[in-house]
Formats: C-alpha cells, sequence, structure tokens
C-alpha cells in the first residue's frame, strides 16, 4: 500500500470524493423522478438515459468539487459562509453536465432543462445538507457531558466576542462551564436567541437577572468595554459573591495564547480607572524600527520587557535586550525565542555604569536605535542609597548617551518619570539630572537624535502600588495609604510603551523631551478601595485602610510639566513636547555631573544628598547648589574629572 494511501489527508480527501459522487448521483436521479412526477414513472428513454450517464455524471461532478476545493474542506468545521463557494461548485458541475450533453449528444434526444434546473439544487442542497449534518453530530455533546452540571455562566455582550466565548465553552465540557444566557445593551437583541441562548436583558437589568438566573459566574465579553460598565458589572457581581472574569482586550490576544477561554482573566483594577485605554496601530507608528539593530537597556525590568516585545513584533533586523541582572536578562532573552519566535535576539550582560562595557557593547552592534530604561525607581531605597540613586539613575545615562552616540546610533530615547519634574527626593533629582544629560547631549552630539519621553506611574510594574496593594489584600489587610488626598496618573505599561515607541519618531530637533498625557490623575485612596471590592471585600470593613503619612520627599500631587516648561501640541495624539522657557546651558550640564562623579566616587553620601537636591532647585538655574558643590570640590583629595567617554 503506498505512503499516500495511508496519509489521513488523503484517506480524508478520498472519502469525501466518494460522499459527493454518491449525492450527485442520488442528486441526478432525484431529478429524473421530480421532472416526470406527473406522469407517474420515468419514460423508458429516459430510463436508459439516467443508467448509461448516472455514473458518468457523478464521478464526473464530484471532481469538478474536488478541483474547486470542496474536498480541501474540514467538514465538522464547515460554516455558513462556505456556502457560497459551495453553490459555485454545484454550478459549475451542471453547467459541466449541460455542455457535454449539448455538445457531445451522447443521445439522440436531449436533457430536460427542467431536470437540469433540478440536478442543481438537489446537487447544492445534498452536499451543502451533508456537510451541516457532519458538523451537527461533530458538535453534539457526548451523553456524559450531558450528565455533567458545570458552572453556570452568564456572558455580557451578545457580539462576536460573546459568541466566541459560548462557542467555546459548548464545543469544550471539559471546561465545565455552561452558558445560561447573554446580557447586552442592544435594544435589537433583547428577546432574540443565538447559540440556543436568550438575551435576557441590558446591563441596566443586571441586578435583576442575576438575582433570577444566579450565575456562578459572569464573563465580560466585549474587550473594548469602558471602565464605568466594567465597575458597575463588578459591584453587581461582588454584592451576590459572584465571579467576574473579562475577554482580553486586543492587545492581549495579539500577545498569543490559542483558548480564548483560557484567555479569560480576573478583572483587573486597571479596567476600572476611568477611561478607556490607549490602542493604535504599532506596526504603523513603530515602522521606523523595521529592518535596524535595536538596542534597549533595563530590557529585563518591567517597562524595558515590554519595550522589548512590542520592539519583537515589529520585526528589527537584530534586538540587543542588555541588562546587568541575570535573572531578568535570562527571562526576556527565553520568552522572545521560545514564546514569540523571534530569534533575531542577543542577550548582553553589562552595567550602564560602566564606560568601557558599554562601548565594547555598542561598538560591537552599533545599533541604530537605543532605548534607555535602565533605572532605579523605588524612592524610599534611594533616599537611604543616594550613591547609587545618582550613579545609576545619573551617570549611567551619561554613559550610554556617549557611547551610544561614539558608536554612530541615529536615535537615543530616554524613559523618563514625573518624579524628575520639581523633585524632592533623591530618585527623582537623579532622574532629572538623566533627562538633562539627554538634551544637552543632543546639542553636543548633533548626528544622533536625543529623545527623553516623560510620563507617570505604569500599573502592576516590580515594586509599585497595584502589586503592593494586592498583597496586602491577599493577607487580610491592612493596605497602607500614605495620605488620603494623594494622588498619581496612571497608564499601563503596554500603552505607556506604545508611546514611547511613537514618541521616538516624532519630528522636531534632538533633546525634545515628550510627555505622555496620562489623563486625569487617580486618587491613591480611591484606588485602594477599589482593589478591596474587585477582591471581594468591603473597605473598612472587611479590609481595614491604614493611612501611615507621606515618606521624605513624597509630594501629595505629582506633576508632568516643572515650573520652567510649557506644553506644546504634536502630530500625535496623547503626547505632547515639553519645551522649556529657558534654554539648558550644556556646559553647565557636563560641569554639574562631573562634580557629583566626584562626591559618587569620594563615597560622601550625606554630602552628595544634600547637593543634589540643591542643585535641582525649582527655580531651574541650580547654580547657588553648583557653587556650593565647586567650593566643596576645591583642596586635596579631589583630581581633576577625566572628561566623558566619546
Amino acid at each position: 500500500m503506498s505512503r499516500r494511501a495511508l496519509d489521513p489527508v488523503y484517506r480524508r480527501r478520498a472519502l469525501q470524493f466518494g460522499v459527493d459522487a454518491l449525492l450527485c448521483a442520488a442528486a441526478f436521479a432525484l431529478a429524473f423522478q421530480l421532472r416526470f412526477l406527473d406522469v407517474g414513472s420515468i419514460p423508458g428513454r429516459y430510463v436508459t438515459m439516467l443508467t448509461g450517464s448516472i455514473v458518468f455524471v457523478a464521478v464526473g461532478k464530484s471532481i469538478v468539487l474536488g478541483v474547486l476545493g470542496q474536498h480541501q474542506e474540514w467538514w465538522r468545521y464547515f460554516r455558513l459562509p462556505e456556502m457560497w463557494p459551495l453553490i459555485r461548485a454545484a454550478a459549475a458541475a451542471t453547467g459541466l453536465l449541460v455542455g457535454i450533453f449539448v455538445l457531445l449528444k451522447p443521445y439522440s434526444y436531449g436533457l430536460p432543462r427542467s431536470v437540469i434546473v433540478f440536478d442543481f439544487i438537489l446537487t447544492f442542497v445534498l452536499t451543502g445538507g451533508a456537510r451541516l449534518l457532519v458538523r451537527m453530530v461533530a458538535e453534539r455533546p457526548t451523553r456524559a457531558a450531558r450528565r455533567r452540571k458545570g458552572r453556570s455562566v452568564l456572558v455580557i455582550g451578545a457580539g462576536s466576542g460573546g459568541q466566541v466565548v459560548v462557542r467555546e465553552l459548548q464545543l469544550n465540557p471539559h471546561l465545565g462551564a455552561q452558558a445560561i444566557g447573554f446580557v447586552d445593551d442592544d435594544p435589537r437583541k433583547r428577546g432574540m436567541r443565538t447559540l440556543g441562548l436568550k438575551v435576557l436583558g441590558s446591563t441596566d437589568q443586571l441586578e435583576p437577572i442575576l438575582e433570577r438566573h444566579s450565575p456562578d459566574e459572569v464573563i465580560i465579553a466585549i474587550p473594548s468595554a469602558p471602565g464605568v460598565l466594567r465597575a458597575r458589572v463588578v459591584a453587581a457581581c461582588r454584592d451576590r459573591d459572584i465571579q467576574v472574569r473579562t475577554l482580553p482586550t486586543v492587545f492581549e490576544l495579539l500577545s498569543g495564547g490559542v483558548q480564548l477561554t483560557r484567555q479569560l482573566r480576573e478583572v483587573r483594577v486597571e479596567d476600572v480607572l476611568g477611561r478607556d485605554p490607549v490602542v493604535m496601530e504599532l506596526d504603523r507608528v513603530g515602522a521606523y524600527l523595521q529592518d535596524k539593530i535595536v538596542l534597549v537597556t533595563g530590557a529585563g525590568g518591567s517597562v524595558g520587557s515590554e519595550l522589548c516585545r512590542q520592539i519583537a513584533r515589529i520585526r528589527p533586523r537584530l534586538l540587543v535586550v542588555l541588562d546587568h541582572a541575570e535573572d531578568n536578562l535570562f527571562e526576556i532573552d527565553r520568552e522572545l525565542t521560545t514564546e514569540w519566535h523571534f530569534n533575531r535576539v542577543e542577550a548582553v550582560l553589562a552595567d550602564c555604569r560602566e564606560a568601557d562595557r558599554m562601548l565594547e557593547a555598542m561598538q560591537r552592534f552599533k545599533p541604530q536605535v537605543v532605548f534607555h530604561a535602565a533605572a532605579y525607581k523605588h524612592v524610599p531605597l534611594m533616599e537611604t542609597n543616594p550613591l547609587e540613586a545618582v550613579r545609576n539613575n545619573a551617570i549611567a545615562t551619561r554613559v550610554t548617551a556617549d557611547t551610544a552616540a561614539a558608536s554612530g546610533a541615529a536615535r537615543f530615547v530616554l524613559v523618563s518619570t514625573d518624579k524628575a519634574v520639581n523633585p524632592q527626593t533623591v530618585m527623582g533629582a537623579s532622574k532629572a539630572m538623566a533627562e538633562w544629560i539627554v538634551q544637552a547631549a543632543g546639542q553636543r552630539y548633533l548626528r544622533t537624535r536625543f529623545i527623553t519621553v516623560r510620563f507617570g506611574n505604569v500599573l502592576a510594574s516590580s515594586g509599585s502600588v497595584v502589586p503592593i496593594f494586592r498583597s496586602q489584600i491577599e493577607r487580610g489587610g491592612p493596605v497602607t495609604v500614605t495620605h488620603p488626598e494623594m494622588t498619581r496618573y496612571f497608564m499601563t505599561i503596554p500603552e505607556a510603551v506604545q508611546l514611547v515607541i511613537q514618541a521616538g519618531d516624532l519630528g522636531g530637533g534632538s533633546g525634545d523631551m515628550f510627555v505622555l498625557e496620562m489623563g486625569e490623575p487617580v486618587r491613591i485612596l480611591d484606588l485602594a478601595r477599589n482593589m478591596i471590592r474587585l477582591a471581594g471585600y468591603e473597605p473598612e470593613t472587611d479590609i481595614a485602610i491604614e493611612f501611615i503619612g507621606p515618606r521624605p520627599g513624597e509630594k501629595i500631587h505629582e506633576q508632568l510639566f516643572n515650573g520652567g516648561e510649557r506644553a506644546q501640541p504634536t502630530s500625535a495624539d496623547r503626547i505632547v513636547r515639553a519645551v522649556r522657557d529657558r534654554p539648558l546651558d550644556p556646559g553647565w550640564v557636563g560641569q554639574t555631573i562631573e562634580r557629583l562623579e566626584q562626591l559618587v566616587a569620594a563615597g560622601d553620601e550625606a554630602g552628595l544628598a544634600e547637593r543634589v537636591v540643591e542643585v535641582i532647585s525649582p527655580d531651574g538655574a541650580g547654580l547657588a547648589g553648583l557653587g556650593a558643590l565647586a567650593s566643596d570640590l576645591e583642596g586635596p583629595g579631589y583630581d581633576d574629572p577625566s572628561g566623558a567617554v566619546a
């Protein structure tokens, strides 16, 4: 027996060919029966025509159906839109039959016209019906599945997303869930049935629907559902101890996965922050990265790893992921190659503070675009470790910018933070200095375009308020809030990274500062209460909220612009340019960083912390602090700086 005969694909096609041939033979015979139904029997000469040609007709029409792709379809997944190709194939097969009988004239008398019409209709009905029957049998629930009583699920949204969820539940009884109905706000759908389930009402009627049907779980199957709708559903279900899950967003669906039901996730706090997420065409806004060599520092961090994921989707010529943390670098390298199937990755274990190592990496790969996301960000930790804050956030930025320019990079993008605006902490001051360094580099290195992108807090990053609150809630509380009126700007990591990538290609001069529009600030107390409710508890009743007071240097309200900056619109939505009223003096920046480097080298933590905040004074000049630094550095023990890497 040949290997082809053993191939299951060819066996299935042979079976489909045989079934279609039998159905075409039946259609041809029934066409004669219908034609002569009024006279009781088929005349003898037409019996001769039928018996003499039925095998030829059946085989010939089945061959035509196969040539037109009908035997390449898997019948158990046959859908109504596939009826149109079947109609065309049936018409072509009947047309071939007519052509042979008219042109070759195998009989002295012609084929009746009504037989041709009946044959076409019956061929389509029988072959289409057979395909639908196979699907019905394949999707028929098994006896064990009919006996099994799973969780009852109410689906919010009767559109395409809701229907996909219901079909997945119906086709996979092992998931242990059974849909009981839909809820949809479209008045045209109310009372209608789809996939055997009724649209029970609108979300305004959700509470009585929940009381009447008592589902075990509610699935929000509207990926683009606004935060207000999600909050209303969560509130109604929380009061009845009903679990709520939601269909992923478009971005999450593009991130991978096989079954939608496996990607259903718990409702997260970012779903109810009160604004819709930023969604853009990444391939369009990131087109400038295609076929380029791109380097990302801090590639294992929260923002850096998401930068790597989204850049990998754009398919650069080479993506260089650089981090000084071995475990983080290993994880993002493994994720890109095994989960994203992007193999044009080079993992570099290096510290951005080491000029020789960074120059070696830059010269080796010659990146055309550099995203500098490496930074320390935890305010209390940096207050007690000011030397490392300045060394990693400011000095490492100077090293990375200098080595990138020296290696011929065309673009350098610094990822900054709103903590750099009018800073009152060492961490904020070190990030403000990083912004100065990049702006000054834009005037110093004319062949490299330097860009800074500043934004507020990102949700769910390591050590941020959301995972801290979540762990406190899991332990039973209390949830600690620094001040009842404290607010922060929030954005999800994926949408922040999308805007960072887009800002890297905005027109303008080197040294530009771009600020992401973060929407309205969120009160941290409201965020804590929402997270407690999402977890199924009641604030103050089940989980206590404790006010611990602001930490040293922590501001009640963050800002996105310094006092000496003004917002200027750009061609991109949600991105504005921060324009300084007074130009920055690159020479002053260079002298300041050199003196700070000397303080770091001397290990003078107390003096460094004090002088850094003086240098980053709100008036924007910082000359008093610079003068103090200069006087501190005079005398024995301090050598002249060796200069920047170039």
